[in-house]
Formats: C-alpha cells, structure tokens, sequence
C-alpha cells in the first residue's frame, strides 16, 4: 500500500500535476475569498471600525501582546526540536529561537513561508555548519510539528462543537462531526506507525528519520500549546457579546489560518479576514474588524519590524567581527614589503 502511494507521488511529481493543482488550489481560495470579503465589507462603516480599536481596553491589548509573545515563544520549540531530530545537537537554543521568530515572523508577513522561512534558517544555521539540505530537513519536521498540532487541535474542536466548523465550509453538523473523528483517527494512526517501528522518508542525503512515538505526542503538544495561545490572543481581541465560548473562537480561528496558509497570500491577508468574517457572524462586524486589526499589528507587524531590527543587528555584527578578523590576519601576515617585491620583480625579469 505504501509503495503504491509513493509510486502515485512519485508521477505526480514527474508531471508536476501536484504543482499545477497548488496553484489552482492558491488562486481558487484567493479568488472565493475576495468574492467574500467584497459582500461582508459593503456598507461597513470604517470610521466605527477606527472608534472599535480607540474604545479597546488597553488591559486586552495588553492580555493578547502577552499570549502572542508565548506564542512565538513556543514555536521557537519547533526548531529546537528539529535541529535535535536531524542530530545537531552543537546549536544553541539561542540560535533555535533567532532561527524560529525570524523565519516565521518574516515567512508570516511576505508569503511563501517554505522559500521565505527557509532563506532566513540557512542564512542563521550555515554559521553552525549546517548546510541546505540540514535547513530542508529542519523546515520539513518544523511543519511537521505544526501540521500535527493543527490536525489535533481542528479534531478535538469540531468532535466538541461541530457547529463552528459548519458556519465556515458550510456543512451539516454531523458531517462536520464525523471528518473530525477521521482526523483525529488518522493522527492516532501515525502515532502508532512511528511508535511500532523506526520510519524513515525520503531518499540519499535527503533521508528524514521521522520521530518515535513518544517524541510524536511531543510535537502533538508544542502545536496545540502554540496555536492554543494564538487563539487567546484573537479570543481577547474579539468582541465580548455575544459570548461564543472560546472552543468556537479556537476553530473558526485554526480554520481561518489554514486557509490563509492555503492560499500562500502574506499573512493570508484577504482569506483569513474573509474565513474570520463568516465563521463569526454573529458579531458586531465594525468591532471584529477592529479586533483583527489589533491582532494583526500584534501577530504580524510587530515580530516583523523586530526580526527586520534582529536580523539588521546580526549582519552588521558579523560583518565587523569579520573586518576585524581579516585585520588580525593581515597584521600576522602583512605580505613582502615593498622593496622585497620590488627586487622579487626585476630578478623575474632578468
């Protein structure tokens, strides 16, 4: 069954069917949701829009700067636990966190985040001695870990309430419902096929030991503890009334990210306001915008200004230390002198 499936992937590949059908995906997702986004928009009033982000309580601004920080703070864990699975173990956790806020905070905002966040880790690793496919191998269990604590996060939720997944795809409750138990049977499917035997994916150089058992449940727990904070942080910015618990905030909010991921937009700007925008109806439009406003100045811009400053700081310092270090060589060996080279010359001559 497996080797059939990797023979499937494999045509595909050649045929660069899976390419083609990304695209289709990325444009048909974008396209739906500017149609979306166009209809909730008209008649908002943006000046209410402006009063709704004046008229927040700088204590929930405060509340949600705090739960996006442990946000970031956690995904810091998905790199620090790659870069271990791959056994570079030599690399700080200082490097782990640079590597992790900078890829992601800049992947989030310009869009591509595998081509985007994979530039700023080689930059950051290749000082440690990790080369690209290292990187690859890195990003590869880093999406891994979320990719996991999405798949559990979405499962649990709609099982719970599938009510909040219905006001997004449309579909009946119980439908809703029974996709969530097969995600969450599939997840508990891949934690019993890694814990019964070490697997490995890909081929040559590029072969990734996938984690056990044990180290699977771990990666199941960063993600749900990440997108868990990310949630709260939207859960405090929303409005109070009416008070939809915040398990249905938490999964129209992981819907609305995925899709925006889907759509490969930055920061899934347009999809993920649209997704937000018709799983939340029930709420003051003007007073939802203004929380996703606040939100997105808090999730994206800001870790996007400082890891520009981060980065910024990092290539100027290692071009000084290396100023300084070609300096010192050239003091040690500073070369013939003049008239050595001069001599040197005319006896070449003769």
């Amino acid at each position: 069954m497996l080797e059939a499936i990797r023979r499937a992937v494999s045509f595909l590949r050649q045929k660069q069917i899976l390419h083609k059908l990304g695209v289709v995906v990325s444009v048909a997702v974008i396209g739906i949701a500017c149609y979306v986004l166009y209809h909730m928009l008209r008649g908002i009033d943006f000046n209410e829009v402006l009063e709704a982000i004046k008229s927040t309580e700088p204590r929930q601004i405060a509340m949600a700067a705090l739960f996006v920080t442990a946000g970031y703070f956690t995904l810091t864990f998905y790199d620090l636990f790659a870069v271990r699975a791959i056994g570079h173990a030599h690399v700080p956790y200082r490097i782990n966190a640079l590597a992790a806020f900078t890829s992601y905070s800049i992947g989030h905002n310009v869009g591509a985040s595998v081509f985007t966040g994979g530039a700023v880790r080689y930059r950051i690793y290749s000082a440690y001695g990790l080369n690209a496919i290292d990187v690859a191998k890195i990003c590869f269990l880093a999406g891994l870990t979320f990719w996991l604590g999405n798949a559990a996060v979405l499962g649990l939720g709609i099982s719970y309430h599938p009510e909040a997944a219905a006001s997004i795809d449309q579909l009946p409750p119980w439908l809703n419902r029974a996709l969530a138990m097969m995600i969450i049977a599939g997840l508990v499917a891949y934690v019993v096929w890694v814990w019964t035997h070490p697997r490995v994916v890909g081929r040559g150089p590029w072969t990734v030991v996938l984690p056990g058992g044990p180290l699977t449940l771990l990666q199941i727990a960063i993600g749900i503890i990440d997108l868990g904070f990310c949630a709260l942080a939207m859960y405090v910015l929303v409005p109070d009334e009416p008070n939809l618990g915040f398990v249905v905030v938490a999964v129209i909010f992981v819907s609305a990210t995925l899709l925006g991921f889907a759509s490969h937009s930055p920061g899934g700007l347009g999809v993920f306001d649209a997704a937000m925008l018709v799983g939340l109806w029930q709420m003051d439009r003007e007073e939802l915008l203004g929380g996703m406003l606040l939100f997105r100045v808090l999730y994206y811009l800001s870790p996007f200004v400082i890891s520009v400053i981060l980065l910024t700081f990092r290539e100027v310092i290692i071009g000084a230390r290396s100023k300084r270090l070609q300096q010192a060589a050239l003091k040690l060996d500073p070369g013939p002198a003049p008239e050595a080279a001069y001599v040197r010359e005319r006896s070449d001559k003769s």
